[in-house]
């Protein structure tokens, strides 16, 4: 299998490793996120449209790189969601699960300071955009349900692929989604840290990461059955 995956790490890599790697990748991540949204806000005339375009196509290709870059080491996970799935499906241990959401909202939080700083704006920051109701929960179960059926089923079929299946989804679920597909806690927490194109209110933010989990145990089960081949091999019929 190839290595570049978000399955749990090869044993060569030690624990200080894999930590340090789920910390800089939820960094790196948040600081993309944030910045290219404040980038394309300033470049976009007040189309917003035209900022969510730029802000979705640098966390695509971004998140390319980091899951290429750190799969090996650490999984690239940098998502207490993709953790606790693993965590479920038997891949991950809870001790190590807990030390990986640690440091990838730790690393998210560092990242959105590390884009306010490149940009010039103030550090510390509360976001006050809104993102409340029914459909934006719904959305961020949605988007973080399909972001889970990706990892797993190419991870089953096609793990060389998975990097590029997560980045186009991804890019795909910020247009396709109310919410603009946070699917991640960590992300959810430290985007409530900025005020700027990418903030969510936190208070706003308990009913993404409520919907965030509730689609783990959901995917998990669904992957479990349909990604579970039978006994019989030989031509696909119909």
């Amino acid at each position: 299998m190839d290595d570049a995956s978000l399955e749990p790490p090869l044993e060569r890599f030690a624990l200080p490793q894999r930590l340090a790697a789920e910390l800089i990748g939820a960094a790196w991540l948040l600081a993309t996120v944030v910045g290219s949204g404040i980038m394309a806000q300033r470049l976009s005339a007040g189309n917003d449209a035209v900022a969510l375009l730029g802000n979705t196509v640098a966390t695509g290709a971004s998140l390319m790189v980091l899951i290429t870059l750190f799969g090996p080491i650490s999984g690239a996970h940098f998502n207490p969601a993709v953790s606790l799935a693993f965590v479920l499906r038997g891949q991950l241990g809870w001790r190590l699960a807990a030390g990986y959401v640690a440091v990838q909202a730790g690393g998210a939080v560092l990242g959105v300071y590390a884009a306010h700083a490149m940009f010039a704006e103030p550090i510390f920051q509360v976001s006050t955009k809104l993102r409340d109701g029914p459909a934006q929960g719904f959305s961020e179960f949605v988007a973080t349900f399909g972001l889970l059926m990706t990892i797993f089923g190419s991870l089953r079929f096609r793990p060389g692929a998975t990097p590029a299946a997560v980045a186009l989804y991804i890019t795909a679920a910020y247009w396709f989604t109310a919410s603009t597909a946070f699917a991640n806690p960590a992300v959810t927490l430290a985007r409530a840290l900025t005020d700027s194109f990418a903030g969510v209110a936190p208070s706003s933010a308990p009913l993404f990461i409520a919907a965030q989990l509730a689609a783990v145990p959901v995917a998990c089960g669904l992957a479990a059955w349909l990604f579970r081949g039978s006994r019989r091999t030989g031509a696909l019929t119909g």
